[in-house]
């Protein structure tokens, strides 16, 4: 944790900075979630395995994000291997996640592509009508030029033009229906789609799948960073609460440099006498205030109250409390407990 170069100027976040973020991270977590809901419903279709699978990919997301927090907890207080071991189980959560995201968000834009191509196809089948028509009529031209040869233009020729005309008629007809039909609505993802595989000169579909991880990976790292956000936010209003006050005192910060405050005489005596006895007091070491506290029943004889308290890392705790049992101020237990020594003690 270090948060003593930032007292100068670092204050706890206020309540609309923090609920942008909550809101940011609810959301980009809900997201996520629903998402993956997606990918692991589609798996089997009998309501009990449905309920099983959305648990899983529930337990899944929940598991991913805190483990992040964690990655952080234990990176802060200089836990590395515990920190690894959390950075594993996220990158671990977040690749099934990023799976999920990825299948829900294909899924979506697959759908859409279904109905455009649907619209289309019906356009194509006037068209196809409409052209096997005018084939029709190509051939019913051959056969009236063949009726002229042979000079059958009243039988075969009147005949021909006749169903020439009702094919035009018929042609016509397809034509309006065709037109009539509503413009195929194409959304902005497959439009974007479309502009990413012409820009790439790739096919469709990779530029979908393209489109959909890094979609996913994204979204996947928004809602990591605020959840970071927030357990930054938590640890420094923890350290705040303890140091933060009196460093981040206005009086003392705005005071000019060479800046000699006027005392009364009554405080200017006060002042030289507590001076005095912290000159003939020596100032405690910090084994002596580790001792002191737990003699007063302030905090118990225990690594991690020790460092929660005076706020040290975990090997500076393992060294301090080897100190003190080689000074045979503190021992252990059977069951690897400290306890004051019974000298001290008396």
């Amino acid at each position: 944790m270090h948060y003593k170069n930032m007292l100068g100027y670092r204050y706890p976040k206020g309540p609309f900075a923090m609920i942008s973020v909550y809101t940011f991270t609810g959301a980009a977590v809900i997201t996520s979630t629903v998402f993956s809901l997606l990918l692991f419903l589609s798996i089997d279709d009998s309501p009990l395995m449905k309920g099983l699978f959305g648990t899983l990919a529930i337990i899944f997301e929940a598991g991913k994000f805190y483990a992040w927090y964690e990655f952080g907890e234990r990176r802060a207080h200089k836990n590395y291997t515990g920190a690894i071991t959390s950075l594993i189980f996220y990158l671990v959560l977040a690749a099934i996640s990023i799976g999920g995201s990825v299948g829900g968000i294909n899924s979506a834009t697959n759908k859409a592509q279904s109905v455009i191509a649907i619209e289309q196809s019906k356009v194509l089948a006037y068209d196809r009508q409409i052209e096997s028509i005018e084939k029709q009529i190509q051939l019913n031209n051959l056969a009236a030029e063949k009726y002229i040869e042979m000079e059958r233009i009243a039988t075969g020729v009147t005949r021909i033009q006749k169903q020439n005309n009702q094919l035009r008629e018929q042609q016509i007809r397809l034509a309006a229906e065709r037109d009539a039909l509503p413009p195929v609505a194409q959304g902005s993802a497959i439009g974007l789609i479309n502009s990413l595989a012409d820009a790439f000169n790739v096919s469709t579909q990779i530029a979908q799948l393209g489109l959909v991880v890094f979609l996913s990976i994204l979204l996947d790292l928004f809602a990591a960073f605020f959840v970071g956000v927030i357990g930054e936010e938590l640890r420094f209003r923890r350290f705040y609460e303890h140091f933060g006050e009196i460093a981040l005192t206005p009086h003392v910060m705005a005071m000019p440099v060479g800046f000699i405050e006027h005392k009364p005489e009554e405080d200017v005596v006060y002042s030289q006498r507590h001076q005095e006895s912290e000159e003939t007091t020596p100032p405690l070491t910090l084994a002596e205030n580790v001792e002191k506290s737990v003699r007063d029943g302030v905090i118990t004889c225990s690594k991690k109250a020790v460092a929660k308290h005076f706020m040290l890392a975990a090997d500076e705790v393992d060294a301090l409390f080897e100190q003190m049992m080689e000074a045979g101020v503190i021992a252990k237990k059977a069951n690897h407990h400290y306890y004051l020594a019974p000298s001290v003690q008396a």
